[in-house]
């Protein structure tokens, strides 16, 4: 299951000196034992479309709301957030357009790296096959997480800023990953903490999501999972405000 999500140490992991234990695994062998004890490389490939019900929540402002994600192989992805008292928020991926609808900022298209983060979100099975997704991981030392003594991988994307994770020592889950996210405003550090794991269907993923980003708190709670659903095409059209920037680009 994938759901999106942020953050990063930025340049205060070019100075930190990491520290390892004398039995400490290889970054490769942490990002594979993470796809193995989640499910393992077969149970995610055979996953072609995913569609995720869920609940969001910004509880320092009383702000609920709702959220579903899909996802089709390959490439299509589309999320719809509807928060009471503000209204829809939307974002998809279709023939090569990332793109984001909302009631506070009207249609935009996503350019640059942030599309390319954008496509890397929707990728759903991206860890079956991280190491097309990322052409660096190194592991930057050790670290607790919430008690959970962790280590710390950071990996770089092909294209795009480098991303830090946290994968328990005991149990190989990822707990927490940071990044610095690209937005129309700039660069934002983010953090997510995943915590509740449960298996959906034949998939280990964390029921509920912690995100920090830009001195916001939000949780995300996961409800349920629908694998290899067909979903109609018309669920990942792109919405006629998206294809108006279109023809003015063009033209």
């Amino acid at each position: 299951m994938k759901i999106t999500r942020r953050l990063v140490l930025g340049a205060l992991l070019a100075c930190a000196i990491p520290v390892f234990g004398a039995d400490a695994p290889t970054p490769e062998a942490i990002l594979d034992h993470f796809v193995e004890v989640t499910g393992g490389k077969a149970a995610y490939e055979k996953r072609k479309t995913e569609v995720v019900h869920g609940t969001i929540e910004f509880a320092a402002v009383g702000l609920k709301g709702t959220m579903v994600e899909y996802f089709e192989e390959p490439g299509k992805y589309y999320m719809a957030m509807d928060l009471a008292g503000i209204g829809k928020i939307e974002t998809g991926l279709n023939g090569g357009v990332a793109w984001e609808n909302s009631v506070l900022q009207g249609a935009r298209i996503k350019t640059g790296e942030e599309k390319a983060q954008a496509v890397r979100e929707a990728d759903m099975n991206n860890f079956s096959h991280w190491r097309e997704v990322y052409s660096k991981v190194e592991l930057a030392g050790e670290e607790t997480v919430d008690g959970e003594p962790c280590y710390k991988v950071v990996v770089t994307p092909k294209e795009g800023k480098p991303e830090t994770m946290y994968f328990e020592k005991r149990s190989g889950l990822m707990r927490k990953t940071t990044l610095v996210a690209v937005s129309q405003l700039g660069d934002i550090p983010a953090e997510s903490i995943s915590t509740e794991y449960r298996r959906f269907e034949d998939i280990l993923a964390p029921a509920k999501v912690t995100e920090k980003v830009a001195g916001q708190e939000f949780t995300i709670t996961v409800e349920s999972v629908q694998a290899n659903q067909e979903i109609p095409a018309e669920k990942f059209a792109l919405p006629d405000e998206v294809k108006a920037l279109l023809a003015k680009q063009k033209n």
